[in-house]
């Protein structure tokens, strides 16, 4: 099962960008979609962004559509999210997660992914 490290979260005001990266450990990273998520305090988690196992094809939450972008790095094994005009209704911890099964195109169902990462807090002033 692979293993994921995030890093990249801070204290941002609104307006302003952050890049989180997923560095993953222990299995076939290249063979997996993953997928980024965050939960605010007192709500559930949800879906932000999703890209396939080989990076043709993304998807992304109504929300941040425009202003986030996923991307992976296979030699690297890392896969990163690139936040811009952040908003204080992004204030959450992020988490990076990867598939259960492999060869999956970009999804944001929870249900397909089993290994998460600790995640990384993100917070945005206003």
């Amino acid at each position: 099962q692979v293993q994921l490290v995030e890093s990249g979260g801070g204290l941002v005001q609104a307006g302003g960008s952050l890049r989180l990266s997923c560095a993953a450990s222990g299995g076939a990273f290249s063979i997996y979609a993953m997928g980024w998520f965050r939960q605010a305090p007192g709500k559930e988690r949800e879906s932000v962004a999703a890209i396939g196992w080989s990076g043709g094809s993304t998807d992304y939450a109504d929300s941040v559509k425009g202003r986030f972008t996923i991307s992976r790095d296979n030699t690297k094994s890392t896969v990163y999210l690139q936040l811009n005009n952040l908003q204080p209704q992004d204030t959450a911890v992020y988490y990076c997660a990867a598939a259960n099964r492999p060869f999956l195109k970009a999804t944001l169902r929870t249900a397909e992914f089993g290994s998460w990462g600790q995640g990384t807090q993100v917070t945005v002033s206003s």
